[in-house]
């Protein structure tokens, strides 16, 4: 009985200094808004949301004032508020958008910048996309969108908006966000077994073949939408010139292999180029098809695709230098190596040049005509005596972390690496 006496006197004498405590220190619940005051706060002080709040699609966090789903309304180690950096703020909520295994991501997915394609408030297109239609693709990929639009043979998918074939953030079947590789995605259309598409092939069994070897995907001005720049046999439908009959058990078998097979009808252009003094690889191994399609092309000269690309697959290093370069040597920067060099042989030691170095850098830089470093064979390189000044003494054709693509930070750091009697 004495100890439970105790024990309610104690508990009597505490209860004063709890209830003074929790005076003292209110809880967190005291600080909860009042139901939907949350969005009704942030409007007080943005009141252009008003504005925004009355576009035709309105992101759902923002349409239920859940400004807090996205942005910390008190402090954040990101820009404008947010609860975590670009994409990792949508990936809250839309963890699926990208397939778990993909074979193609999209760049700006990839990098997660969710708001390159997307308002993150509302939009007047649907899917809150910052443009409509074809217009948001063509803002990246400009030089497509203009080839398309220009093309006499246009492709109707193109036209039908460029989501028919391509996934707009990532495809797990498809390289170039296809939604399925070539030619499965083709022949869900291009009904192989009718006769109008066997005539069209001359009997060739194409259903396997790679269709974007001869036909380009967005337009062309061509009849069968076949690219712009053809090889002669393809564009007289003479495929058995180079192929089997259509009615071998190998049709799609070519006669012979290159360099044989090419030499059929370029064997004096083969041949000069194999007598001058230097043979760039690829020519001298006879892999024609290393840079040339043996169909069609969107380029010139049947290349696979524009130059920094086919000359990028062995030559990756200079691509990536020239992308360093603040101040890009223009041949290089629009993908024009056959400018100074000569993509078969030449005569010219140094990485097959057209022409002497002075000679081949003077057709652009008028200036050489003027006055300049003194250059040529009267001139020996103080640094290597078996050199002789020339313009890459001092310049790096394909450029370097430096102004003017010289190879050191300073123009004196340049000059005094032979003129020693100048430096301090």
């Amino acid at each position: 009985m004495t100890k439970r006496i105790v024990l309610l006197v104690l508990c009597l004498a505490a209860a004063p200094a709890a209830r003074a405590a929790s005076a003292a220190q209110p809880s967190f619940a005291a600080f909860k808004l009042k139901p939907g005051a949350e969005g009704k706060m942030c409007l007080d002080c943005h009141p252009q949301f008003e504005d925004v709040l009355k576009k035709p699609f309105v992101h759902t966090p923002v349409r239920s004032r859940q400004c807090a789903g996205c942005h910390n309304p008190h402090a954040s180690s990101h820009g404008k508020f947010l609860a975590a950096e670009g994409g990792a703020v949508c990936q809250k909520c839309h963890a699926g958008v990208v397939p778990a295994a993909v074979k193609s991501a999209h760049k700006p997915v990839a990098d997660g910048k969710c708001s390159t394609c997307h308002d993150p408030h509302a939009s007047g297109f649907k899917f809150n996309l910052v443009k409509g239609g074809n217009d948001l693709c063509a803002s990246c990929h400009k030089q497509i969108a203009e080839d398309a639009a220009k093309a006499k043979f246009k492709h109707k998918p193109v036209a039908d908006g460029c989501t028919s074939c391509h996934e707009p953030h990532g495809s797990a079947k498809g390289s170039d966000l296809l939604s399925a590789d070539v030619p499965a995605l083709c022949v869900n259309c291009h009904k192989t077994d009718r006769q109008v598409f066997v005539k069209a092939h001359m009997g060739y069994p194409v259903a396997k073949a790679d269709c974007t070897s001869c036909h380009d995907p967005h337009g062309s001005d061509r009849r069968g939408m076949l690219f712009n720049t053809v090889h002669p046999p393809v564009a007289k439908a003479n495929c058995a010139q180079c192929h089997e009959a259509a009615t071998s058990p190998n049709a799609l078998k070519t006669k012979s292999t290159s360099p044989q097979l090419c030499k059929g009808c370029h064997a004096q252009t083969l041949q000069a180029m194999m007598d001058k003094g230097w043979v760039h690889r690829p020519v001298a191994d006879g892999s024609c098809l290393a840079c040339h399609g043996p169909h069609a092309a969107k380029q010139k000269g049947l290349l696979r695709a524009d130059m920094n690309q086919v000359c990028g697959k062995c030559h990756e290093d200079t691509i990536k230098r020239q992308a360093l370069s603040p101040t890009p040597h223009e041949p290089v920067k629009n993908g024009q190596c056959t400018k100074c060099h000569d993509p078969h042989s030449s005569d010219q030691q140094l990485a097959l040049v057209k022409a002497d170095v002075v000679e081949t850098c003077g057709t652009c830089h008028d200036w050489l005509k003027h006055s300049s470093h003194p250059m040529g064979e009267k001139y020996a390189d103080p640094r290597n005596k078996n050199l002789t000044v020339q313009c890459l003494s001092c310049h790096r054709s394909h450029g370097t972390e430096y102004k003017h693509l010289i190879p050191y930070a300073t123009q004196s750091d340049l000059c005094t690496k032979c003129h020693e009697k100048f430096r301090r």
